[in-house]
């Protein structure tokens, strides 16, 4: 994950408590399972040992991640609310003739922020950077159809 994570202060706080959890609590509790189906003996049919071993392996993968991300965040102010589309900002758009609201931000970061989160690396993103209200602008999606974007209100996340 060498790319840059633009993120908002409340998403790198969500993250960083994600990590904090993961790491102080999910796995001790993990190890103390791995222990008790350990003490039960045969671990080739132990079906409790290779299901506390698989979630080892996700919060691990999980913690990664995580570290990764933060290392590679960079924390935005909150933007001007002048309606030019910037990360931090809340999009309303006509997305090929759907509304559609989204957090212009890190993707991974935007689990329960209640919005979708676009990157600014996504094709949409991309498109809409440095648009502002009122602007048509259009992507090439992932199938090669060129996309058609309308840009209805760009506010700042949580205004």
């Amino acid at each position: 994950m060498a790319d840059t994570q633009w993120l908002t202060q409340a998403q790198y706080d969500a993250l960083q408590a994600e990590l904090t959890e993961r790491i102080e609590v999910r796995r001790p509790h993990i190890a103390k399972l791995i222990d008790a189906a350990r003490q039960e003996g045969d671990l080739r049919e132990n079906g409790g040992y290779h299901a506390a071993r698989n979630e080892q392996s996700l919060n691990e993968t999980r913690i990664k991640a995580l570290q990764g991300m933060l290392e590679n965040a960079e924390v935005g102010e909150t933007p001007a609310d002048d309606g030019i589309v910037e990360p931090g900002m809340v999009v309303t758009a006509l997305v090929a003739g759907r509304e559609v609201e989204f957090l212009l931000g890190s993707r991974d970061a935007g689990g329960d922020l209640g919005v979708q989160v676009f990157s600014t690396q996504a094709p949409l993103g991309a498109a809409v950077m440095g648009a502002k209200t009122g602007d048509k602008v259009s992507y090439e999606a992932p199938n090669g159809k060129v996309i058609e974007v309308e840009i209805l209100n760009a506010k700042p996340f949580g205004v």
